[in-house]
């Protein structure tokens, strides 16, 4: 018995150090996990926040150009409000499962700013259904359009702890010619 008992403490050491080592792994193993879990949700929400910015520029760059026919942009490329109704419906039905998959992965912060994207981008739409000629109201509304895109873009980095990006901010050439 007295071999035994001379041999319990490092027996009892043997139990520690498994025991510990078994701990170790479970807790790496869920750090891990954790670790490839939140990466994974990263890159759908990623994925999520440049679809609903690609929808919504679609829809934007429809509208500079009916703005270009109507003498309001300096569009190189301008549509009629005939031929641009077809692409604008396919380009507002695009965006309603966008905004969607945004309201399900985005950050509040995100979608309140895509909110104010989508709604400065409506209002381009709806000045442009009036037939409206006004290069000055429109230059207005196209930059209220222009910093609420920026402002969905910074809420998109810090949101994914990404670096700060590029403004997108191009000076704009002068309307020319009057309608």
């Amino acid at each position: 018995m007295s071999e035994f008992l001379q041999q319990l403490p490092a027996l009892i050491g043997v139990v520690i150090g498994a025991l510990g080592s078994y701990l170790a792994v479970v807790r790496s193993d869920r750090a891990r996990f954790r670790r490839e879990t939140a990466a994974r949700w990263e890159e759908r929400r990623l994925a999520v926040y440049a679809d609903y910015a690609r929808t919504l520029k679609t829809s934007v760059t429809l509208t500079y150009r009916v703005a270009a026919h109507l003498g309001n942009d300096p569009h190189p490329h301008p549509l009629t409000p005939e031929e641009a109704a077809r692409p604008q419906a396919e380009a507002a039905l695009a965006r309603d499962p966008a905004g969607e998959a945004l309201i399900l992965l985005g950050s509040r912060e995100v979608v309140e700013k895509a909110r104010v994207w989508v709604v400065a981008a409506m209002e381009m739409e709806r000045f442009l259904r009036d037939r409206t000629h006004d290069p000055q109201a429109w230059r207005t509304l196209l930059e209220r359009q222009r910093a609420a895109r920026e402002g969905y873009y910074t809420a998109v980095r810090q949101d994914l702890a990404l670096p700060p990006g590029h403004g997108a901010r191009w000076p704009l050439p002068p309307v020319s010619g009057n309608r």
